[in-house]
């Protein structure tokens, strides 16, 4: 019996929308690579805030690019963020950065910069790469295109829960409306709009557990892996 193919998977959806930690889930299950490509614009965000570079400079934004990785962790997934030979994946995943990766991330400068990283990192084949653009313009030809969605009560409720907050208190309420911010930025910015590719998989997530979202990406996979 020959071995399934091994798919590049293009796994999009808006911020908190579970992305990653369903698409590492999904990976481990498969045996799959994966990659959250939001790590590198988070990294050229944090390079940004240290060394004090106007957000308005784009050329400066856009070779900061170059000096921000991605390295695997202990599961091979690549996670972990390396910056001048460090690793500053905790540095990269605060409350500040939230606030200020989508300004970054819709420079053009900045997307053109890390496009060729991202396609040389799918290249190899049996991987998820999740993104906001991965479907559209990042892996137009991906094997397989996913968007994962849900409702920004949702999915403001989880990040909330993620960093331990009830849902009323004044902090939760503050993620609420820097998601609503971050969604409009992300879908009406000039370049690579955040949006479904004409041929993705919407896979809505309100109302199913983490653990059947997991297995409902995996069996969309595994499905294309048969040529169903």
């Amino acid at each position: 019996m020959s071995e399934p193919r091994r798919l590049v998977v293009a796994l999009d959806g808006p911020g908190s929308s579970g992305k990653s930690s369903v698409g590492a889930a999904a990976a481990r299950r498969l045996g799959y690579r994966f990659c959250d490509t939001g790590l590198l614009y988070r990294a050229v965000t944090w390079l940004a805030i240290e060394r004090s570079v106007d957000l308005g400079d784009v050329n400066r934004l856009a070779a900061l690019g170059g000096e921000v990785g991605l390295a695997p962790d202990e599961e091979g997934r690549l996670s972990r963020v390396i910056v001048g030979g460090c690793d500053v994946t905790e540095q990269v995943r605060t409350a500040a950065i939230d606030e200020r990766v989508s300004d970054v991330a819709r420079v053009a400068e900045v997307r053109a910069a890390l496009l060729p990283r991202q396609r040389a990192i799918a290249a190899e084949g049996g991987i998820i790469m999740a993104g906001r653009d991965i479907g559209t313009v990042v892996l137009p030809d991906a094997d397989l295109k996913l968007f994962l969605d849900a409702s920004i009560e949702e999915r403001a409720r989880r990040r909330a829960a993620e960093r331990g907050l009830e849902p009323g208190e004044p902090a939760a309420r503050q993620i609420l409306a820097e998601l609503r911010r971050r969604d409009r930025i992300d879908s009406t910015r000039a370049v690579a709009p955040l949006r479904a590719a004409p041929a993705a998989v919407r896979i809505v997530t309100d109302g199913l557990t983490f653990e059947e979202t997991v297995e409902t990406v995996v069996a969309a996979i595994r499905r294309t892996e048969a040529g169903d």
